[in-house]
């Protein structure tokens, strides 16, 4: 199995650390209906303004219910759907566009589901699981597929399972799958003052 640990300047927390978007799924190994629900449940808890909750998430697990997961796997891209096949639970994030309590628009509401959304893959993490979001599907065809009302925002799709081997994967993916991590460096996208001044490690 790939440990991708991420290269931090200082120490972060393991479960963050240790979080990556694997595409190599275990298409023998469901996951479980607790572990499901340990999953929604640490997106329930995220923040958001005015305490509205505007996250809504369709749950799809092949294991319970072939034909609902082949629908959503059918709205993927086909890129996506190379390494998808083997997630044995896809999940869609949506954000509700208005406020509940009083209908006004709700400018804080993708930035509340994308709080959510990482909640759900932190705990994936600690339940021993891989989650990786992705932007790659037919939005329309989504809405239409599953009835989502005009005033939620389709985000990320996201696959949820436990970690395959690479070999699963064809040899673009696999490639993809076994090369390191990496991001910019800190001072490039995070300011200490003014905008544009390298936060200082």
């Amino acid at each position: 199995m790939q440990t991708k640990t991420a290269s931090t300047q200082v120490d972060v927390h393991d479960i963050i650390a240790r979080r990556w978007s694997c595409r190599a799924f275990d298409a023998s190994k469901p996951v479980s209906r607790e572990q499901i629900i340990a999953l929604l449940e640490a997106a329930r808890w995220a923040p958001s303004c005015f305490g509205d909750e505007p996250w809504r998430f369709i749950v799809w697990d092949r294991n319970s219910d072939e034909a609902a997961w082949q629908k959503a796997f059918g709205c993927l891209g086909e890129w996506n759907q190379n390494w998808v096949k083997n997630a044995p639970v896809l999940l869609l994030s949506t954000a509700y566009s208005l406020f509940r309590k009083n209908g006004t628009p709700n400018r804080w509401g993708q930035h509340d589901t994308g709080a959510a959304s990482e909640n759900l893959c932190l705990q994936a993490v600690a339940s021993g699981l891989m989650a990786h979001q992705m932007g790659g599907f037919d939005e329309e065809k989504t809405r239409l597929a599953f009835n989502i009302p005009k005033e939620f925002a389709l985000m990320a799709m996201i696959a949820v399972g436990y970690q395959g081997e690479p070999e699963v994967l064809n040899d673009e993916l696999k490639e993809l799958e076994l090369a390191d991590r990496s991001r910019t460096l800190l001072g490039v996208h995070f300011f200490e003052g003014d905008w544009g001044v390298p936060v200082k490690g």
